[in-house]
């Protein structure tokens, strides 16, 4: 097969792993999270300070933690259960950045508990957080520029984004904060996703490096730190160029000294909060071919599904397929030799194209649509879907029953460990009580009630 830069396994080896291990799962590469995170941190070696706090909801497992842990990481957290995964994996204080919205006070407590960066979504959230808990030491607001930039297509316009304040807003609630007490603050906006443009990047941190000076000036507010959110990108199209990382961080460099040293603003601490970058290339989808069907399409049925993977439904994103050849029998498989049915005449695409569909009982339960590959599938190859590792299992979910797949690590030295066990039908079920639903169906609630009504007055009738 094409060997793909960040793919670390040969096909012997991928078949191995398909033997021993259930498919489909996920697996991550340790050397390719560890060579990410080291080469952004060079990129920002010119600021002290700089940390990247690793945006957990792209893959929130304990052993990834570990790993970005040792590198040097903070985490960046939207719920509770990420602060949680923090704490558990050791990660204190100000390691941590709670960035959330709509947000319950129970998350805010816990934030504010551990003592994590609070990163304030909206005005409203300074007085609610002093009546109900008391603001914590630092704040931080994030900002949504509006018509001010154009975002991309993943985060959406600015305008219509639900996140973040207006600079009116920003101003109000730094000026409450400062009145309440609040002696230290913090930055922060999020405008893009999956951006492989070196200056749309740099042109964040410009908007905010002018917006903390425009602070400073009106309210003498001299901010510590500055959040340039994530949006670093990965290639998911092969040909695609791989961002050049020095070139960003030496492009933020060169605007923090024309617009922070200049001001006298500095020293200002400049962190990210980058995930999709850290462990997008670094994880696999394993699935099976399970199934060929030939209608007015060629279709090739994998065990994986949208619940392992939701992004090419849920955003018709790219992530590369690759056809291995594992020519085994496999029991309870259809033979790999079966005649597929003649659908030339049906055919609407008649190039030698397929779509990679899952088992849901959905249309959009698709991995590519019209996708040509390396290869015919039969049914027993391995299918390998590529740049998994970010917003992967982590946007799982369990419709039609689908259990969530295992996760695995492999590690520096080749061996590879489950850092995540699948799911099971006890799993789906776990939270459900068959026995109280057989003894409500049997003689509790309203409608019980109404039948035995009727079955008595049937029964009085007879008499």
């Amino acid at each position: 097969m094409p060997k793909l830069a960040n793919f670390p396994f040969s096909d012997a080896k991928v078949v191995e792993l398909a033997k021993e291990l259930p498919t489909p799962f996920h697996i991550y590469d340790e050397r390719t999270i560890r060579e990410a995170v080291r080469g952004l941190n060079a990129s920002m070696a010119w600021c002290p300070g700089f940390r990247n706090h690793f945006a957990v909801k792209a893959t929130p497992n304990p052993y990834i933690l570990q790993v970005l842990k040792e590198e040097g990481c903070g985490t960046d957290c939207s719920s509770i259960a990420e602060l949680v995964l923090s704490e558990e994996m050791g990660f204190k204080a100000e390691e941590i950045m709670f960035t959330s919205n709509n947000t319950p006070i129970k998350e805010f407590k816990k934030a504010k508990q551990l003592g994590a960066l609070v990163n304030l979504d909206d005005l409203s959230h300074v007085d609610f957080l002093h009546k109900e808990d008391g603001l914590p030491e630092m704040v931080s607001f994030r900002f949504n520029p509006g018509p001010g930039r154009t975002g991309n297509a993943l985060i959406g316009d600015p305008k219509a984004a639900k996140f973040g304040c207006t600079t009116a807003q920003l101003l109000e609630g730094y000026k409450k904060c400062q009145d309440l007490g609040v002696t230290r603050f913090g930055l922060h906006a999020m405008v893009v996703s999956n951006c492989l443009k070196v200056d749309e990047l740099v042109e964040t941190a410009r908007m905010l490096f002018v917006l903390a000076v425009q602070i400073h000036e009106k309210l003498g507010i001299k901010m510590e730190m500055v959040n340039l959110g994530g949006g670093i990108g990965i290639p998911y199209l092969p040909g695609q160029p791989v961002i050049d990382v020095a070139s960003v961080g030496a492009g933020i460099h060169a605007v923090y000294k024309e617009i922070i040293e200049a001001k006298g603003l500095a020293p200002m601490k400049v962190v990210m909060e980058c995930g999709r970058y850290i462990t997008g290339p670094a994880g696999f989808l394993v699935s099976r071919v399970v199934h060929r069907k030939r209608i007015y399409k060629n279709y090739v049925g994998v065990d994986a599904c949208m619940a392992n993977l939701m992004r090419p439904g849920m955003y018709d994103a790219y992530h590369h397929i690759t056809i291995i050849r594992d020519e085994r029998d496999h029991p309870g498989l259809p033979s790999r030799t079966a005649p597929a049915a003649d659908n030339a005449a049906d055919l609407i695409t008649k190039e030698p194209v397929f779509d990679v569909v899952g088992g849901l009982c959905e249309n959009n339960d698709k991995f590519a649509v019209d996708r040509p590959l390396d290869v015919e599938p039969f049914v027993g190859d391995i299918a390998i879907i590529h740049d998994a590792g970010a917003h992967g299992h982590s946007m799982g979910f369990q419709y039609n029953g689908k259990p969530r797949s295992a996760e695995y690590l492999h590690r520096l030295d080749g061996s590879v460990i489950e850092i995540r066990r699948a799911e099971d039908l006890g799993d789906i079920f776990s939270t459900l009580d068959f026995d109280g639903a057989r003894a409500f169906g049997g003689g509790g609630g309203p409608l019980s009630w109404i039948r035995r009504t009727l079955k008595a007055a049937a029964w009085c009738n007879k008499r």
